[in-house]
């Protein structure tokens, strides 16, 4: 297992390692070891697996403190491009985003507590696994609107299909008050 940092602090792509020959692959998609040695603390409470078409869009959603969430995120089947954006107040890149395609099962995001997530699948059938290290919490849930100009996302869903809950989301400053 590799990791590799992106933009926004504490947020990393993991790369597993892929075992396969001509029957499949096999692969190791959580050590607590591994995670541990290079640094990243997670204790996994559930797991979470969601099955889209082309052109969804789920996000951007997150839960508040003490319900916070990490999740590792990967693409067990299919392609996502997957977004997140940094709602911590302390943090230097606190409202930056960062987006990247998800579209090996052996690459996967590790996205701490404190940021919202969402992600638009490319291809039917794609197959989205979530790890987190606590449980869903419903009255901690919170949603932002993709295209709320106060993030000032640059990645762009067109033609999205979206749930009505995504759809009618809050905007940063109605939920700021909250983080």
């Amino acid at each position: 297992m590799d990791i590799e940092s992106t933009p926004l602090k504490d947020c990393y792509l993991i790369y597993n390692q892929l075992h396969g020959d001509h029957r499949g692959f096999f692969m190791e998609a959580f050590n607590q070891p591994k995670f541990q040695h290079l640094g990243l603390t997670f204790q996994l409470q559930q797991i979470n697996v969601a099955k889209s078409k082309k052109k969804v869009f789920r996000g951007l959603h997150f839960q508040l403190a003490p319900f916070a969430q990490t999740k590792i995120v990967f693409a067990l089947t299919g392609s996502v491009i997957d977004l997140v954006v940094d709602l911590r107040k302390n943090s230097s890149t606190y409202l930056q985003h960062f987006s990247v395609q998800l579209d090996t099962p052996d690459k996967a995001l590790w996205i701490p507590k404190g940021f919202a997530h969402g992600y638009m699948t490319l291809e039917d059938d794609t197959i989205f696994q979530y790890a987190v290290d606590a449980p869903y919490h419903a009255s901690s849930e919170r949603s932002l609107r993709v295209d709320d100009p106060m993030l000032q996302i640059s990645t762009r869903f067109p033609d999205a299909l979206i749930s009505p809950k995504d759809l009618n989301a809050p905007s940063f400053q109605e939920i700021e008050h909250e983080l």
